[in-house]
Order: C-alpha cells, then sequence, then structure tokens
C-alpha cells in the first residue's frame, strides 16, 4: 500500500512552469548570442566612463581656467568639477535606462 497522494496529470500549464519555461528560454537565446553580449558590455562601459569623465575633465579646465584669469573667494575648479561630474553621471544614467529600455522590449518582443 502506497501512503502518497496520486497526482492527476494535469494538461494546462502553472504559472510556475510558465515562467521556468520562459527563463529557460531566455537563457538558451542568451547563449546564442554571448560574444555579441560579451563585446557590447565592454563596449557600454567604455562609453558610461568616457561620458563621465569628459564632463568632468571639462568642467575642471574650465574651472582652473576661471581661477587662473579671475581669481576670487570661491575655487571655480571645484565648482565646475562638481558640476561636471554631476552631468557625467547623468548622461551615463541617461544612457544606461535607454538600454535597459531597449533590452526589455527586445524580450517582450521575443517573449510573444
Amino acid at each position: 500500500m502506497n501512503d502518497l497522494p496520486q497526482k492527476k496529470p494535469s494538461s494546462e500549464k502553472t504559472a510556475f512552469s510558465q515562467e521556468v519555461g520562459a527563463r529557460a528560454a531566455r537563457k538558451i537565446r542568451a547563449q546564442r548570442y554571448v560574444t555579441k553580449v560579451v563585446w557590447s558590455g565592454l563596449g557600454m562601459m567604455g562609453l558610461i566612463g568616457w561620458s563621465v569623465a569628459v564632463p568632468t575633465l571639462l568642467g575642471t579646465a574650465l574651472g582652473f581656467w576661471v581661477d587662473k584669469h579671475y581669481p576670487g573667494s570661491h575655487s571655480w575648479t571645484f565648482m565646475l568639477l562638481a558640476i561636471g561630474l554631476g552631468l557625467g553621471c547623468y548622461n551615463a544614467w541617461h544612457w544606461v535606462a535607454r538600454e535597459g529600455n531597449e533590452i526589455r522590449k527586445h524580450e517582450e518582443n521575443n517573449h510573444e
């Protein structure tokens, strides 16, 4: 005598099995495009780095020039460095958000 309850085979897919299937499909798609994704990721890191570094350096250089030609009680170098860094971080955030939206749209289109 078997004390374990008998499971009835279900023809309907449960939410869990659908989620597992969707994740497995995403994993297979990701494995197909690994090389493309790696180079794309490295390119994105470079883009983000430059999008932060360039405004920061430009702000610093401009601030140094202003301090040299128009000395005052406040440091323009520090102030413009902070503004350049803020603009660079905003720029990087904008790029990452845009790429994230494109990835989500691509996954939604492939999932349907």
